[in-house]
């Protein structure tokens, strides 16, 4: 673990320079998160019925959370219940560091948090019970199992996007072609030394299963083995990607506006968060998803919504879980594609594919590995760059 955090600390700096809770009376158990075998709180869950009396004594919730949206879920919780809400919008890193100060220091910050990046998510704030799971009572059966151990508040996805102007096709059609060099400089990514999801994306790619899939892919494009000068197939497509002169982005929505611009017949392509797809019809630009791309044209990973140890609002924390885990919070990502509810009973944006199908062909997040593996990753991509 100290070494996953020391190296992340200096790619950070490297990118920087390139660019619980639940009160008194509260059960909790220790329970296998899903998935892997990690340890992490359970605290028991509670009805919505039996948590507005105490939430209102409460009277008020704070929120850490990686996505904006936050504030507008926040104000229609505070008009429901009249609970008043402050919630503090930061990046994934920031609300990571921000946990596990106050937790050890049992200053009085955050009540629940909406985090994302699961490797530390995991190994530092679960695995240490900094942050702990709660699942509502009336709710349980609307959570698929994998989906509650740790509580997923949504999944997300970011896929291959590209210029499609006049209806043109996806300029690739195997994730190799991104290492040819007739498309050097043309695959834009945003850094992994910036944003942990595009560091887990690469990290997964190295797992041996994905790295199979990979191998498998390029015999099928070039009619020959890989061969290898790193440990495997996923290893040497990131090798051979940012020696391709992969173009870092800082923004995935500058570089979609970048890749989508009309009349300049762009053929660039960049992984992106899907959501971004909206801006083709507020910012008028062409753009496409390569969503047949083999092996894989894109990555999912969750965000969760957990619990702060010590918080000093515990029941309204929990009915702020309760009311994001319903139509009523959910409604302020549902409309955009790329947004899927841990609740299997809430549907994503019209015109979306539901997640079952967008996992066919996309990476999935693997907390455990993750954890275990990135920072042998951001070393190796240390080197590359």
């Amino acid at each position: 673990m100290k070494k996953w955090m020391a190296a992340a600390s200096v790619l950070l700096t490297i990118g920087l320079l390139a660019g619980g809770c639940g009160g008194g009376g509260d059960k909790k158990a220790e329970a296998p998160a899903a998935g892997n075998g990690m340890k992490i709180v359970e605290v028991k869950g509670e009805k919505e019925a039996d948590l507005i009396p105490q939430a209102k004594k409460e009277g008020k919730v704070r929120v850490y959370s990686i996505t904006s949206r936050i504030s507008k879920a926040g104000a229609a919780f505070e008009k429901k219940y009249g609970i008043k809400v402050e919630a503090t919008d930061m990046k994934d890193f920031e609300l990571i560091d921000k946990i596990t100060t106050e937790v050890k220091a049992k200053a009085e910050g955050a009540d629940f948090v909406i985090a994302q990046d699961s490797g530390r998510v995991y190994g530092e704030l679960l695995s240490t019970g900094y942050l702990q799971n709660y699942v509502p009572a009336d709710l349980e059966d609307q959570i698929p199992a994998e989906n509650r151990k740790p509580l997923v508040f949504l999944y997300m996805n970011k896929v291959l996007m590209y210029n499609n102007e006049n209806g043109k096709p996806a300029p690739i059609k195997n994730l190799w072609e991104l290492t040819d060099p007739k498309n050097k400089g043309k695959f834009f990514f945003k850094s992994p030394l910036q944003e942990g999801i595009n560091a887990n994306f690469l990290t997964m790619l190295t797992k041996p299963e994905n790295a199979d899939k990979l191998a498998k892919a390029y015999k099928d494009l070039y009619g020959k083995d890989l061969k290898l000068t790193t440990k495997n197939a996923g290893y040497e497509w990131i090798k051979m990607a940012f020696q391709n002169g992969l173009v870092m982005g800082s923004s995935d929505t500058k570089m979609t506006e970048s890749i989508g611009v009309k009349g300049q017949n762009i053929n660039s392509i960049g992984l992106l968060n899907y959501s971004k797809i909206r801006y083709a019809a507020k910012k008028n630009l062409a753009l496409g998803v390569a969503d047949t791309v083999t092996p894989f044209a894109g990555f999912y990973y969750p965000e969760y919504v957990l619990l702060v140890k010590d918080a000093k609002h515990p029941a309204a924390a929990k009915l702020f879980i309760r009311f994001l885990m319903t139509e009523e919070g959910y409604k302020y990502w549902q409309s955009d594609m790329g947004s899927y509810s841990g609740n299997k009973t809430l549907k994503g944006a019209k015109g979306d594919k539901a997640l079952s199908e967008w996992a066919k062909v996309l990476v999935g997040d693997d907390p455990q590995f993750i954890f275990e593996h990135r920072a042998e990753v951001e070393e190796f991509i240390s080197k590359l760059i």
